[in-house]
């Protein structure tokens, strides 16, 4: 796998999350993996072992650290500390690095050469390259003439958000040593620029995205961000499969961030779990605050999020007895509004700007209600952990929201949230309203929870059908390789 994140390593959202879990339930199945990343500033690494690698041209000395996780399976960081050693991984300020084609090439590369000197294990059945900071390892393989230990291996790319596509102007093609037929129609170009994604997609046997649901919407124009044609051209090559979560990290019965724990059949914990919460934001935790539903939400505080939603809304939903807490960073804007949401609401609406890990774990075992009403999601994990945790989520109906969350109706005896499908604050008010008045039917309300903690969220399926997707694409990398050999 190449990838410019992995959990615990290196994460900003759901694909550092995926690249640390997947792996992981690959080894359980009996699969050797290897997991190439960049060495970021702050990254320890115990026990590596230090291999040069001899990159053409690259005026620096890049070198990969290998770090062994168990038997079957080891992280590979690349070190290159003029790249990567850096404040944040893509960019400063709000700003992209300008050099980002330049970073990311250069992991693909590197990861290239290493699979090329490995000695020490059997050439890769699969390269699998996850977003557009991977495509071009694909296209290299693609292009680039002998390279014995991949010619037969399968590649696959995963598309984490489509929304991110690393496009850059056409002179990076030469500048990155590219063929201009990296360039190409069938390749790389992208309404005259260069785009990674594409060539990452365009370069595989097989497409993969995070949700069943967000293969089908990113068909469409709509959802598309103009490669819905290309998707479209991939037909059954193009495959969605519904993500996992870590249910070591995230189990409430063990969680280290929690002051007490719980399970489905001992649900005491997650009260003291919530009075916790409330103290932690400086909110009122007697007995009035703890009878009234708390309504959490950890999000990127992006327009992708829902935030708009939850602006227009703002005066219903302070108008309910609920309270709320929101933990997040981001757009200045979005800051701006929570910032003033609170200030206006002390004693019922709290946020904390900014990252804490800690409150994230606690706002997912204290709240009662998660809120998610993102305008597009692939997959969304924060609703997964949410049902884990006992906590009944609220959410827009598109892309992995819509695969995991069954909507509360009265003969719904599977329903494990409420979800929405018309983006407007009027109709969110309407849906938080009916939830928040459920809560205090409490046998209902504690079916829903049960409904939600009792369902298998774990990577053990999704990686099963990873490895059905694998050995297809290991079967056309057989088939080129023999045509390889024909020619």
């Amino acid at each position: 796998m190449v990838s410019s994140e992995a959990s615990p390593w290196a994460k900003s959202g759901g694909l550092g999350d995926v690249v640390g879990a997947l792996p992981a339930a690959l080894d359980t199945l009996g699969h050797a993996i290897t997991v190439v990343l960049p060495r970021y500033g702050g990254i320890e690494i115990p026990n590596g072992e230090s291999r040069p690698l001899h990159l053409k041209g690259a005026p620096f000395t890049v070198t990969a650290i290998v770090a062994a996780l168990s038997e079957r399976r080891r992280v590979v960081f690349v070190e290159a500390p003029a790249l990567f050693e850096r404040s944040g991984y893509y960019g400063e300020g709000g700003r992209d690095y300008a050099d980002n084609a330049h970073r990311f090439d250069t992991l693909a590369r590197a990861a290239i050469e290493f699979i090329a000197q490995d000695s020490s294990m059997p050439p890769p059945d699969v390269v699998h390259a996850h977003d557009w900071q991977a495509g071009t390892a694909l296209l290299r393989i693609r292009l680039q003439p002998g390279l014995p230990r991949l010619e037969r291996a399968g590649l696959i790319f995963t598309i984490h958000n489509l929304a991110y596509q690393g496009v850059f102007p056409k002179e990076q093609v030469p500048a990155l040593g590219l063929p201009w037929e990296a360039f190409s129609v069938g390749r790389g170009e992208f309404w005259g620029n260069f785009s990674f994604l594409k060539a990452g997609i365009t370069s595989a046997d097989y497409v993969t995205t995070v949700s069943p649901t967000y293969a089908r919407e990113t068909l469409l124009p709509a959802m598309g961000v103009g490669l819905d044609g290309v998707l479209r051209s991939l037909g059954e090559s193009y495959v969605g499969i519904l993500n996992g979560i870590d249910t070591d990290v995230w189990n409430p019965a063990s969680d280290r961030f929690l002051p007490a724990h719980f399970d489905a059949a001992q649900l005491e914990g997650k009260l003291e779990c919530k009075r916790a919460l409330l103290a932690a934001f400086g909110l009122p935790r007697g007995d009035d605050a703890m009878t009234r539903p708390l309504v959490g939400m950890v999000s990127r505080l992006v327009g992708q999020k829902g935030l708009d939603l939850i602006e227009q809304a703002s005066g219903e939903l302070v108008g309910l007895d609920a309270g709320y807490v929101f933990l997040g960073t981001g757009e200045t804007r979005y800051e701006r509004f929570l910032k003033h949401f609170a200030a206006a609401h002390p004693t019922r609406v709290a946020a904390h700007i900014g990252f804490d890990e800690r409150l994230a774990h606690l706002i997912e075992a204290g709240s009662d209600i998660f809120l998610m009403p993102s305008e597009f999601e692939p997959c969304g994990l924060n609703q997964m952990y949410s049902l884990r945790y006992g906590t009944v989520p609220i959410v827009r109906a598109v892309g992995g929201l819509d695969d995991t969350i069954q909507p509360y109706t009265a003969r719904a005896r599977n329903a494990n949230g409420f979800k929405f499908s018309e983006g407007t604050g009027l109709v969110l008010a309407q849906v938080a309203r009916r939830a928040t008045r459920l809560y205090h039917n409490k046998p209902v309300w504690r079916r829903l929870m049960l409904n939600g903690m009792s369902a298998d969220h774990s990577w053990a399926t999704p990686a099963r059908e990873y490895v059905k997707v694998y050995r297809r694409a290991r079967a056309n990398g057989a088939v080129r390789a023999g045509e390889s050999s024909a020619g």
